[in-house]
């Protein structure tokens, strides 16, 4: 691999001292971390695939339904007013990033990462399918253009745009359903041509990006590589290089000549030439690090055939790099854990309020009340929406009112089809001589089925009581004074 030591570290390492990009031929590696990384992609990818396939109470076990502002998360089914949940998610996963960054360092990068997973595991496997190994493939790049560099090239761009096509296919999908999805494919672009705009802007977006891009994406675009310098410390798990035991590096033959003072590690470079991002992990923590683990086996392997303990690349702390103890728990980690399960608590009980169905009443715009010969008028709209996949009932209930209230539309049983929502009128008033001054009104919503029911409290707003009643006895007098 062209990739010459780095005596600057200010610098990244795919980058020339002339600003060119220097192109990563990632070599192969085998080993226990290799395999475990191959069956963690293939389990998340299958997720991947299998969640807009798999049904859970009529939807697909995640469906982000836009359109009709439904959104079906493993069988819960959230409207749009149950939106303010995201604050929980969100947060909870920054708190959770945070802890696992602070105690197992960027693993979220090398195991876990959609960029890592199908670059790694899908779009470098379709290369190594086609052009070799990384010798190969640098040999091919350098080469002339042939007939057979150029069908090799067609081939693997080919299938490099399938597979990001696929990819975004099975992206929409989360949001319009794989049967909307394979409709409007058979469908002409122009029946749906935002969407089919949006496919090809994306599919381009992939396929530049894992074909050309590649760690550029982690290095420049991605913030967490920076931000982890900022969340880890002498006690995080980082994959480290220990100096105490490799140095002095020598090769093979001025090991022999220097006796029992060479280090183990000889100046393979074997770590290099299988990092995904090019680095040399003897120089120390890199922001470019992606914890992937590739060199760990790559050493190991190395150790092995010398006969010479692994672990000279492990994963460890800088502490333990240093021959200090690993402190586990410490302040940065107990807050980070205190404050998720605190988020954790919160959720969950938020969740514990969501409703199959939801309702909510409002005041109708315009005067706030109406005053006529015979009663005060408060008008109100009621939205009910019912989020559940199947027929309901409901029936609405006035709680905590004055006697001689009386309610105008929405008395009687209340039909919603599966998924549905209806906006209605509501009328409350009172008698002029009834009324007292404002006063509040709790309006329930209960299944009638059964169920727990859904309260909103609303205020009966009026005129002044004084000036009502100095307005009735002058309109008495009038009627008397005709009367006369």
């Amino acid at each position: 691999m062209d990739l010459p030591p780095r005596p600057n570290l200010d610098s990244v390492a795919t980058i020339r001292n002339d600003g060119s990009r220097r192109f990563v031929y990632v070599a192969d590696v085998r080993g226990a971390f290799t395999r475990m990384r191959k069956v963690s992609a293939l389990v998340l990818i299958a997720v991947y695939l299998l969640l807009p396939w798999i049904p859970v109470r009529g939807y697909p076990a995640v469906f982000l339904d836009i359109a009709s502002r439904r959104f079906h998360l493993f069988g819960l089914t959230l409207a749009v007013q149950d939106v303010w949940l995201l604050f929980f998610l969100i947060t909870g996963l920054g708190f959770s990033l945070f802890f696992v960054t602070a105690l197992l360092g960027r693993i979220w990068c090398g195991w876990a990462c959609p960029q890592t997973i199908f670059l790694d595991h899908v779009f470098r496997r379709i290369e190594r399918w086609i052009e070799g190994d990384a010798v190969q493939r640098r040999l091919l790049a350098d080469a002339p253009w042939t007939a057979g560099k150029a069908a090799r090239r067609v081939l693997k761009h080919s299938l490099f745009i399938a597979v990001s096509a696929a990819i975004t296919h099975l992206f929409l999908a989360y949001f319009v359903s794989l049967p909307h999805v394979w409709a409007m494919m058979r469908a002409a672009p122009g029946a749906n041509w935002s969407v089919f705009v949006f496919i090809s802007i994306a599919t381009g977006i992939l396929y530049f990006n894992f074909a050309w891009f590649r760690e550029q994406l982690c290095i420049i675009i991605c913030p967490y590589g920076r931000l982890q310098s900022a969340l880890v410390d002498d006690h995080s798990l980082i994959i480290g290089y220990d100096t105490r035991r490799g140095e002095p590096r020598m090769t093979s033959a001025e090991a022999k000549k220097a006796g029992a003072g060479a280090g183990d590690c000889i100046a393979c470079s074997r770590c290099v030439q299988v990092c995904p991002t090019g680095i040399d992990i003897r120089d120390g923590l890199q922001l470019e690090c992606i914890g992937c683990a590739a060199c760990i086996d790559a050493c190991d392997e190395v150790m092995s055939r010398l006969r010479r303990p692994r672990g000279l690349i492990r994963y460890d702390s800088l502490s333990g790099f240093a021959g200090r103890r690993t402190r586990w728990l410490r302040p940065r980690t107990a807050l980070y854990g205190v404050l998720l399960l605190i988020g954790t608590g919160v959720a969950a009980w938020a969740l514990s309020t969501v409703h199959p169905e939801n309702f909510g009443i409002t005041r109708m715009t315009g005067a706030p009340y109406f005053v006529d010969f015979d009663y005060v008028r408060n008008q109100f709209f009621v939205r009910i929406v019912n989020k559940r996949p199947e027929p309901a009932e409901f029936v609405l209930r006035l709680e905590q009112a004055p006697v001689g209230l009386r309610q105008t539309g929405l008395t009687g049983v209340i039909d919603m089809p599966p998924l549905g929502e209806i906006v209605e009128p509501l009328i409350l008033q009172v008698a002029r001589g009834a009324y007292q001054g404002p006063f509040m009104i709790q309006v329930s919503l209960q299944p009638k089925a059964g169920g727990p029911s859904i309260e909103r409290r609303v205020e009966f707003l009026g005129p002044d009581v004084r000036l009502l009643r100095e307005e009735e006895e002058e309109r008495r007098t009038e009627n008397g004074t005709l009367i006369r």
